[in-house]
């Protein structure tokens, strides 16, 4: 079996567990999405979105952020973790998008790349989720279920991202990483996942090995 014949049988399958795709971060505007993700290193969705709530209901605009005194938006963040990083690049970010860019969340990945704290990661959920083109987003649970499925045989998320990018089919990409974060969640744990009861372990590698 072909990588791209095995990546097709468990895109569907992920399906029928996960039909509705979507990322767990809360947001209505691509640059809230954009901080939202900035914010989910090292912390759960569950609670940025806390957090994020809280930010937006007192700086409802990217303008008010850029101009916000960075220690107000550092002590909101904290509970985040990484506070005064995260907090200093969220007035970055709103600044730079303000007089960089019109306003306006870049939709190509050397122009989010430039932005404050911004890394692949992020750029890939950005361009994905609000753009709809192809992107891998490499977070831990792609990392991990994309070597135990034998997909991959590599740790760098670079890498993965750009051998995922050949095999997946470019429409399906986006939703792919939100249902494989849901597996990773549910089934592909990091410690005791649940293989005897895996709709995939016939084409697993870990299960098989």
């Amino acid at each position: 079996m072909t990588k791209k014949q095995k990546i097709k049988i468990i895109i569907e399958r992920l399906k029928l567990r996960y039909p509705n795709a979507s990322c767990s971060l809360e947001y209505d505007e691509p640059y809230k999405l954009l901080i939202a993700t900035r914010l989910a290193a090292q912390c759960t969705d569950a609670r940025v979105n806390i957090v994020t709530q809280k930010l937006f209901k007192q700086y409802p605009t990217m303008k008010q952020l850029a101009n916000a005194n960075v220690i107000d938006i550092i002590n909101i963040v904290k509970p985040c973790g990484l506070g005064n990083t995260k907090g200093k690049d969220i007035v970055k970010i709103c600044k730079q998008l303000t007089s960089q860019f019109e306003g306006k969340v870049p939709d190509n990945m050397n122009d989010l790349l430039s932005l404050s704290g911004v890394g692949r990661k992020t750029a890939n959920l950005i361009l994905g989720d609000i753009y709809k083109k192809p992107a891998i987003v490499t977070d831990t649970h792609l990392i991990r279920i994309s070597n135990r499925l034998g997909l991959v045989d590599e740790k760098s998320p670079k890498k993965i991202e750009l051998i995922l990018l050949k095999i997946v089919p470019p429409k399906e990409s986006s939703d792919f990483c939100h249902r494989i974060v849901n597996f990773g969640r549910d089934v592909c744990t990091a410690r005791n996942p649940k293989c005897n009861s895996c709709e995939l372990k016939d084409v697993c590698t870990f299960f098989n090995s």
